[in-house]
């Protein structure tokens, strides 16, 4: 290992350096260029803190992966499941001992932190992504390429549907993209408005697939299509498509639901689409007008704000008042026969009425967390007061996803599926609201200073549990709850955000 070695050719004879030299090297170029990128030190982390950043950051990038095969699929025109095209992805993923396969929402966070370690990686992650849309704009949400991925996934999830969406998280990676546009690296500059100039068609064909297949039965309003009208296993029925699982929506799916995260990821990709036409030249007015509609305060306020809750809030038919209740088993029994072991199912026990779901958590903040609110809005000031309530949603460890005095907090789905978006603190969302609060915290306004704090709380909360749990367990977990790691580890997808937590904030 540490003898030099000579090797030779027709023309000539070199040296190559010992091996764990060259490792000592690699190793040492990655951690100065982590430190010039990061700048943790300067941040006044500690040298464990940014080895830990780093050994988190490394293994985000580490999952980087070519993936081959084809998805199955179903549309409106064919409900039995058929071969997509045979294709190639370049992606990182969540896990890759849980979750070796892309994710279109989770890549978007990806990237975010990618792209500021190289724009070029996530120019052709991007590129790999977008060469996945059909020629009606959409883009399977889960890429299981292939048999031997499928035999990875369970039954339920493996078939995507074309008329279900996924949230648009790249158009964050493209905002960053713009923010990072530097006049000191033109070579850089022209790479990126070159991929600009292919994907922003890419781009519109994705805006204008949400707009046809989207939209709710009230102008202007968002419904995320895929929730199940017929369960009656489940105690909420899931909204796989939204990115947030088991969050409470309305309790009884349907056409006049309104969803006001979907509402805001519309808007912010207007503004994102806009910013994206003036760089390249081309006419931004119809994005930059959808933006500031959407964007009005009473427009948002009407669709989605609830004086009786005084929250943000989803629209839809809705009850409280449901449970889990177990079967009972048949009355009649062969001799000898032993009672069967009956299914939980959902008990509804006041019918529901047309309103706004009394849900109070990731939801809520989306008007935040991508920043539509003026920095003057009363729905601003109870939005942070809802933030850093600890009856709430505030906690010592980052902000919960659903408030502490929701109807479903930490409740089973079924008797089988454990609580995933009712209560844990993910780190995808607190990222988002970190930015918001920074955000409002340079924008001059009566809740600029509440802001600033807030996130200097947040940010603390967030970078010592992280670091803490790793300490304890040696890993990144899919989110925390009471502190406590839970779910996939090691997750180092959106949770790896952390670093850009450490970083930026």
């Amino acid at each position: 290992m540490r003898q030099e070695t000579t090797r030779s050719n027709g023309l000539g004879s070199w040296k190559t350096p010992p091996l764990d030299t060259l490792i000592h090297a690699k190793k040492q170029a990655f951690r100065d260029k982590f430190q010039k990128v990061f700048q943790l030190i300067e941040r006044g982390y500690s040298d464990e803190q940014n080895e830990f950043a780093q050994r988190v950051f490394s293994n985000l990038i580490g999952g980087l992966g070519y993936f081959y095969g084809e998805s199955l699929v179903v549309s409106q025109w064919s409900s039995t499941p058929s071969k997509y095209w045979t294709t190639g992805l370049f992606t990182a993923v969540p896990s890759r001992s849980f979750f070796p396969r892309g994710f279109l929402w989770d890549e978007g966070f990806h990237q975010l932190l990618i792209s500021r370690w190289d724009v070029g990686l996530t120019r052709e992650v991007m590129t790999s992504w977008f060469n996945l849309m059909n020629a009606d704009g959409w883009i399977p949400r889960e890429q299981i390429l292939g048999d031997e991925a499928r035999s990875r996934v369970p039954d339920e999830f493996i078939i995507q549907n074309s008329e279900y969406a996924n949230p648009p998280s790249f158009f964050l990676t493209i905002e960053s993209m713009l923010d990072s546009l530097d006049p000191d690296r033109p070579d850089e500059v022209d790479k990126t408005l070159k991929f600009f100039e292919f994907a922003y068609p890419r781009l519109q064909a994705w805006y204008n697939w949400f707009n046809a297949t989207q939209t709710g039965s009230l102008t202007g309003s968002y419904h995320w299509r895929g929730r199940n009208i017929t369960t009656e296993r489940e105690l909420n029925p899931k909204t796989l498509t939204s990115g947030l699982d088991d969050y409470p929506r309305a309790s009884h799916p349907g056409p006049e639901e309104r969803h006001v995260d979907l509402y805001c990821w519309m808007a912010y990709g207007a503004g994102v689409l806009a910013r994206v036409a003036e760089e390249i030249g081309e006419n931004p007015l119809p994005y930059r007008t959808a933006e500031l509609y959407m964007k009005q305060q009473e427009r948002l306020d009407q669709l989605h704000w609830s004086d009786k809750h005084g929250f943000y809030a989803d629209f839809g038919r809705h009850t409280d008042a449901v449970r889990l209740e177990r079967q009972q088993a048949p009355r009649q029994l062969k001799p000898g026969q032993p009672a069967p072991q009956m299914p939980k199912v959902r008990v509804v026990d006041r019918d529901p009425k047309p309103g706004f779901v009394n849900a109070l958590g990731y939801v809520s903040l989306f008007p935040l967390m991508l920043r539509l609110l003026d920095p003057s809005a009363a729905t601003l000031g109870q939005t942070l007061d809802h933030l850093r309530n600890p009856n709430l949603l505030w906690t010592d460890y980052g902000v919960r996803s659903l408030a502490r005095n929701s109807a479903l907090f930490a409740a089973h789905n079924t008797e089988h599926d454990a609580p995933y978006w009712r209560g844990a603190v993910w780190i995808n969302m607190n990222f988002l609201i970190l930015k918001a609060l920074k955000f409002y915290g340079e924008q001059p306004g009566p809740f600029q200073e509440k802001s600033q704090r807030i996130g200097q709380e947040l940010r603390d909360n967030l970078v010592q549990n992280m670091y803490r749990q790793y300490q304890k367990t040696g890993y990144v977990w899919e989110q925390y709850v009471d502190g406590e790691g839970r779910g996939s580890h090691p997750f180092t997808g959106w949770s790896s955000l952390v670093v850009l937590i450490m970083s930026d904030f």
